[in-house]
């Protein structure tokens, strides 16, 4: 199964472009097997993305994107905003009594610099001091396909991930119409509820993929 786990709708991302029924049709007129509501600090009611999944006859599942001093994570299995939110280590707290999981989304952001990678000691001094990040003590995965970043952002986080022998997740992180439909993250087995996709995060049975490699043609037929 392909999802992209990681997506904005306006208004509770206010950043976003895009309407939870217009993310919804796109993902399905492209072929998505099902997405996840991730907005910016923000929590749909289960019950709204229940109505969402059954009025448009397909899987939508609810998540956040949590905005931590550590980065951004993408967490799967709370319910509400709390305050102290704003550390990992009280996400990490909360989401562990829930039995809930926990992706880096995007880790290149604000700790890689554009054009490092044609230094090798530069590159390896930001590996490193990116890798002092506690977070990823914390996390299921990481994501190693996000399409706002440049390829050479990408190729940091995936070395991130490397680094820390942790799995990659793909998703478009679309705010507007266009992004959905660039990357996406394929499951072994079939998820359909958010109890599934929090199994399958913590067990590690996924892949990244790239569904457009005509918009990404650095990264088609890449190793990943």
């Amino acid at each position: 199964m392909i999802i992209d786990i990681h997506t904005h709708t306006y208004p509770t991302s206010v950043d976003s472009f895009i309407d939870a029924d217009e993310l919804i049709e796109q993902a399905k007129s492209i072929g998505l097997d099902g997405v996840c509501i991730t907005d910016h600090d923000g929590f749909w009611d289960h019950r709204e993305v229940d109505d969402l999944s059954k009025r448009h006859n397909f899987l939508v599942l609810p998540g956040c994107e949590v905005t931590t001093e550590e980065g951004h994570l993408l967490v799967y299995g709370l319910r509400k905003y709390i305050f102290g939110m704003h550390r990992a280590t009280f996400v990490k707290d909360k989401l562990d009594r829930e039995e809930g999981a926990m992706v880096v989304a995007h880790p290149y952001r604000r700790t890689y610099r554009k054009g490092a990678h044609t230094s090798e000691s530069a590159y390896h001094e930001m590996l490193e001091r990116a890798s002092r990040n506690h977070v990823f003590d914390m996390v299921d995965a990481v994501e190693v396909m996000n399409s706002r970043g440049l390829e050479e952002e990408n190729a940091f986080s995936r070395d991130l991930a490397k680094w820390f022998d942790l799995p990659g997740t793909g998703a478009s992180d679309a705010h507007k119409l266009e992004d959905i439909g660039t990357f996406a993250t394929e499951f072994e087995r079939r998820i359909t509820c958010l109890d599934d996709l929090i199994t399958e995060l913590r067990a590690g049975r996924f892949s990244p993929v790239v569904l457009d490699s005509a918009r990404n043609p650095v990264l088609s037929g890449a190793a990943l």
